[in-house]
């Protein structure tokens, strides 16, 4: 099996296990634009921004697609039993190590786990202790409701 996934350089790794809730939440195209474009210009001005990493989604579908409850035992499996490889991951939650390398190779392209090369092994990396999932309802007032699962 191969896996297209690039290699995280170390200093991203370094910063990854520095944080410890990763914030996922629904945002419009325009306003993630917005976003970025304001975190760019107050980085170059101040040279920080807020550095809670973030992982948005355009719609709500997207977000229940990739965060399944079937998703979310393999992260906490993950997190919990640190396995030394995909198939030991595999083993771990009981499912087949196809799929799981599947399931794994795309929470890695979304950023949600990473990869230690051992040799040939992968060993999958849950980098955060805390999910937040927050969930704009009324994007207009700035209210949202927020759920961990």
């Amino acid at each position: 099996m191969t896996d297209s996934t690039p290699p995280l350089h170390p200093l991203e790794r370094e910063q990854l296990r520095t944080a410890s809730t990763l914030v996922v939440t629904v945002n419009a195209p325009e306003t993630f634009h917005d976003t970025v474009s304001d975190d760019i210009n107050t980085l170059a001005h101040e040279g920080t921004v807020d550095s809670t990493p973030t992982l948005s989604f355009t719609s709500y579908d997207a977000l229940m697609e990739t965060l399944t409850p079937r998703v979310l035992d393999l992260i906490e499996a993950i997190r919990r039993d640190e396995p030394s490889s995909i198939n030991d991951a595999a083993r771990v939650v009981d499912r087949d190590v196809k799929n799981v390398h599947e399931e794994l190779s795309r929470l890695a392209r979304l950023g949600i786990v990473y990869f230690e090369e051992d040799g040939r092994k992968k060993r999958p990396v849950v980098w955060f202790d805390e999910l937040v999932i927050n969930l704009p309802f009324d994007t207009d007032t700035g209210k949202t409701a927020t759920a961990t699962p």
